[in-house]
């Protein structure tokens, strides 16, 4: 099996109502989002073609609508779904996403809170069996 190349996105930050306290669905605040996508970019090396990638603006676009789109109680399920939409392109073999929740409400001095979650596509043994 060939190393996996990466993608990186990081710091990307969009205002959305997440979060379990009504004063957060209702006022809002700034989420950050960081991804790590791994999967080979040999296709795309050698063709020169954003057709033979992730389109890392399109895939911005896309958490941008999930991170402000339908609001959710917890970072951990944000996380998930922004995995689970970076997954959806075949290509990808892994994605790492930090949600960063820098004005949660913790009456406490703090620079930030983050939930980070690895998730993948399964083991493809020789045999094409799934590990």
């Amino acid at each position: 099996m060939q190393p996996l190349d990466e993608i990186n996105l990081t710091g990307l930050t969009v205002f959305g109502r997440h979060g379990v306290y009504d004063h957060e669905r209702e006022n809002g605040q700034e989420f950050t989002i960081d991804l790590r996508l791994q999967l080979s970019l040999a296709a795309a090396a050698a063709s020169d073609d954003v057709a033979d990638t992730v389109h890392y603006g399109e895939l911005a676009e896309k958490v941008a609508g999930l991170v402000g789109g339908e609001p959710v109680d917890l970072i951990e399920t944000l996380a998930a779904r922004i995995a689970d939409a970076a997954l959806e392109d075949a290509r990808v073999q892994t994605v790492r996403v930090t949600v960063h929740k820098p004005h949660a409400p913790i009456p406490l001095t703090f620079s930030d809170v983050s939930v980070t979650l690895h998730r993948g596509r399964p083991a493809v043994h020789d045999e094409g069996v799934r590990a």
